[in-house]
């Protein structure tokens, strides 16, 4: 099985990136499923209802998250009641919170279980509650999930080595462990000893020419001057598309292949 599988979407100019890369992509890889992250989706924070329907039609399959899931609180009740099954949380939020951790889907005859977890180290807090530890999560996902044939985990993650840890702690365990959230694509795809298909970070569908699809002079201000600016999503006539492409035994669910692309395109 082959899945495609897009780095974090970064407001405006990430989705219509995205857009019009997709249909080049399906045509060149034949991908059996097609999956992004959407946590930044709509203006570079959150998800919206109008958001996440635009991501599913212009052909996306599934979308993970991350630590900005709920930063439209008024969206994501309705979000994930529209769409469950379809998009996924961070599984490993303590409370009491809207959505899923992991959903399975079936592609033909094919079990595919897809898990969203975040990571601890040097990760904000901007939401209620704490992270309860990822590598426990994941335990207890594997043990109590529904068989499946295919497992993909989304570790949205800040420090390459918890995400390294991660990969290798689920190494042999999953069919793939990719890392987002940090949206700079890393020199590292590849299948572990074990057969776990593995990328510290995907990258971003963002505005090129920025900090993480942000726009530059925002991102200084932060780090200049210390005050919380709202960090807006850039809008350039380029933007940066990351993305991996996975090829999957579903007979083992082994990796056989993963390798990682970083477009430049005109919107």
């Amino acid at each position: 099985m082959k899945i495609l599988f897009f780095g974090d979407i970064v407001a405006r100019n990430g989705r219509h990136a995205a857009r019009l890369v997709l249909p080049r992509l399906k045509e060149k890889f034949q991908p059996d499923f097609v999956v992004a992250n959407a946590e930044n989706a709509a203006h570079g924070v959150g998800v919206t209802v109008k958001v996440v329907r635009e991501l599913f039609d212009m052909g996306l399959d599934f979308l993970t998250t991350g630590n900005h899931i709920f930063d439209k609180a008024d969206q994501t009740d309705e979000v994930f009641r529209q769409y469950d099954g379809k998009i996924i949380r961070p599984a490993n939020f303590v409370g009491v919170y809207p959505g899923k951790g992991w959903a399975q889907i079936s592609v033909s005859t094919i079990r595919v279980l897809f898990i969203n977890l975040n990571a601890q180290v040097f990760m904000e807090k901007q939401f209620d509650g704490l992270i309860g530890s990822p590598f426990a999560a994941a335990d207890e996902i594997l043990q109590n999930a529904p068989k499946s044939d295919i497992i993909i985990v989304d570790f949205h993650s800040e420090a390459t080595s918890e995400k390294r840890a991660f990969g290798f702690y689920l190494d042999g365990k999953v069919s793939a462990v990719l890392g987002t959230h940090t949206h700079v694509q890393t020199a590292d795809a590849q299948v572990l000893p074990g057969g776990t298909a593995y990328i510290s970070d995907a990258g971003m569908c963002g505005a090129a020419d920025s900090v993480l699809g942000v726009k530059p002079e925002l991102a200084l201000e932060r780090m200049l001057t210390g005050k919380q600016v709202p960090l807006e999503g850039k809008e350039t006539e380029e933007s940066e598309v990351g993305y991996v492409v996975m090829d999957i035994d579903e007979a083992n669910g082994k990796a056989r292949e993963i390798k990682a692309y970083l477009e430049r395109v005109r919107i």
